[in-house]
């Protein structure tokens, strides 16, 4: 075919590869059309799923155009400071999801657990430009950009797991935890129980996701790659290579997250403070000890 290109097909011969088909903006549209099956489903199931749907569509649609903007300008520019901000507005963005998707208080952690995933992120990232790709500038913006969201997209579901996993452990075996300190354990002796499942909890999706790629489903990053028109065996290399770099970021960040907002949610003596987790709306932190107090007074 015209215009196809041939790679080596890992052994099998020769394999041509077409760059991928541009979608224009009106068959895009046809696609919204698939829309109608899951919408028939939710109102004959009753399933009251249309209007978040429709919402959440239409915000993932504008979202993403508005990004495409975004990102044609700033890999035109490719200027490493410009790529920072923009990285550094990715990272804060995924930072406060991850706190308030946990049920943390936004202002106590947001600087610790920002801190670790930012680091985590530059660590990972520039290892992986400058020693696995082997990029002369490491800032290169398509690169620096798109491999950060994937490292953070996979880092913020894994450390909402884990300091949720990791908190609510805690407060809900207070009496267990108080007892392991009252026998003279130090805070992270006490802890180490529940940081050890909350990273357990945190890494297994990853750890299955890993365990059944390539057989059970072909990744994103592969799928871009090949319709791309990159060959499938440099897909598949790229493709082991942001796995392996997404599984050491998971873990890396969630373990930063936890030890990074401890000296922020635990008192001198060892004890959850009370307004490590938020406060639903109309109430305050401070109302079931006020409470607890005028009891003990009336008893």
């Amino acid at each position: 075919m015209a215009g196809d290109r041939v790679f080596p097909g890992g052994g099998f011969g020769a394999v041509p590869v077409q760059s991928a088909v541009d979608i224009n903006w009106l068959s895009l549209g046809f696609c919204f059309l698939l829309l109608v099956i899951p919408f028939a489903i939710s109102a004959i199931f009753r399933l009251k799923l249309l209007v978040p749907a429709l919402i959440g569509i239409g915000r993932m649609t504008a979202q993403l155009i508005l990004i495409g903007f975004f990102l044609g300008y700033i890999f035109n520019l490719n200027r490493p400071w410009i790529t920072l901000v923009w990285f550094i507005l990715m990272v804060g963005t995924a930072t406060g999801t991850v706190i308030q998707k946990s049920d943390l208080n936004v202002r106590l952690l947001m600087v610790p657990a920002f801190f670790s995933f930012l680091f985590t992120a530059l660590v990972v990232l520039l290892f992986f430009n400058g020693v696995v790709v082997g990029l002369e500038r490491v800032f290169e913006a398509k690169y620096f950009i798109a491999l950060g969201g994937m490292l953070l997209g996979n880092s913020l579901r894994g450390n909402i797991v884990g300091l949720s996993t990791f908190y609510k452990g805690i407060k809900r075996n207070e009496n267990r935890y108080q007892y392991s300190l009252s026998l003279g354990a130090a805070r992270m002796e006490g802890i180490l129980p529940y940081f050890r499942k909350s990273l357990q909890e945190a890494l297994g999706p990853t750890i299955a996701t890993v365990a059944t790629m390539g057989i059970v489903s072909l990744p994103g990053m592969m799928t871009g790659q090949l319709l791309g028109g990159s060959g499938p065996m440099t897909a598949v290399k790229y493709q082991i290579a942001i796995m392996i770099a997404i599984f050491a970021a998971v873990t890396m960040s969630t373990a930063l997250s936890i030890l990074l907002t401890l000296r922020f949610t635990f008192n001198e003596a060892g004890m959850l403070k009370e307004d490590t987790f938020r406060a639903p709306p109309g109430t305050s932190l401070r109302a079931p000890f006020r409470n607890r107090k005028r009891k003990t007074g009336r008893g």
